[in-house]
């Protein structure tokens, strides 16, 4: 159990740029592979892991490598790109988005604010299973329709018990059910996330403000962050959305919630297309019993700050060691 949290404490994981790289990104170290083409890191991602793991790992990368332009393939790493390559493949997106599915949207790069580093904490109290969350994700989130896919799952737990394994997620009862209480779970923005150390492109990492991205324009459909993930919280596109040109969200980000393409892994982002704009993320809106408290651990007034100091709040599997600055907390 963890009480009156030093949210302040613990740094990112991954390396990173520093502070003085332009992309405002703290993290991993894709930022120092200046002039590197995606395939150069296939070739000694390959050397490095062997042949045989390799093939096994990019057997999907067969699957959708020719529903991806050559630009596409080759575009640099996010943190590589200067203002105007930026602005290319973002066109490109939108242009992409329009041919394949009919829809105007406009994709933006939304940089992390300074001073904030964000934090989620969820009353277990007051969850009553409704599963609201996950459909404003799937729906905000511009998920693939036929897959109903979501960055949260609702587990159904018996009280007095917090055994993840024996939580059930497909429930298809009137809820709350009696004798129940209901967890969501989605990606904990880990301290420390197994998931970017895994990564063998560096297409994963965490930025300054607590928020662990993929570049999905660099990822290579490996998996190994799903594995290495204690949280289940990653998800593999294993084929082309079907979105309806009417269901998309036109507001999207590059690194969060502009249609993934098939074959790379995706995840919960905190709706920094929202919330690095002073919004709450879609999953918090749509809560109907006030269960979901978000904020900057970063500002000591805010409500996130004050659930950490007057409650008894825990995270998932702490002995793992990985701060998660995702909590959970009980009223009584």
């Amino acid at each position: 159990m963890i009480e009156n949290n030093d949210p302040t404490s613990g740094g990112s994981s991954g390396g990173g740029c520093g502070g003085n790289c332009s992309c405002g990104s703290g993290g991993g170290g894709g930022g120092e592979k200046s002039g590197i083409s995606r395939r150069t890191v296939l070739k000694a991602a390959g050397a490095t892991l062997g042949a045989a793991a390799f093939a096994k790992a990019l057997a999907p990368l067969t699957e959708w490598t020719d529903d991806l332009s050559v630009d596409e393939f080759l575009q640099k790493h996010y943190r590589e790109l200067n203002a105007e390559q930026l602005a290319t493949g973002m066109k490109r997106i939108e242009d992409d988005t329009k041919e394949n599915y009919g829809a105007d949207v406009t994709v933006e790069d939304v940089r992390p604010q300074k001073g904030v580093k964000f934090g989620y904490a969820l009353n277990l109290s007051v969850c009553v299973g409704c599963r609201r969350c996950a459909e404003a994700c799937h729906i905000e989130n511009n998920h693939d329709r036929v897959s109903h896919n979501s960055y949260i799952r609702v587990l159904e737990m018996d009280k007095g018990s917090i055994d993840l394994e024996k939580g059930t997620a497909d429930y298809d009862h009137p809820v709350p059910a009696d004798d129940k209480f209901y967890m969501p779970i989605q990606c904990q923005q880990c301290e420390n996330p197994p998931c970017v150390d895994v990564c063998p492109v560096e297409a994963t990492w965490k930025e300054k403000d607590g928020i662990v991205v993929v570049d999905y324009n660099w990822c290579i459909g490996c998996r190994y962050c799903e594995a290495a993930c204690p949280y289940h919280a990653r998800r593999f596109n294993w084929e082309k959305p079907v979105i309806a040109a009417e269901e998309i969200n036109p507001d999207q980000s590059y690194l969060s919630n502009r249609i993934r393409p098939q074959g790379v892994m995706e995840k919960c982002t905190f709706c920094l297309h929202r919330t690095r704009k002073g919004r709450m993320p879609a999953c918090l809106e749509a809560c109907p019993t006030g269960a979901r408290v978000f904020g900057n651990l970063l500002d000591p007034n805010s409500e996130i700050r004050r659930v950490l100091r007057e409650k008894r709040v825990f995270v998932l599997k702490e002995e793992l060691g990985t701060k998660p600055n995702f909590f959970y907390f009980f009223d009584n």
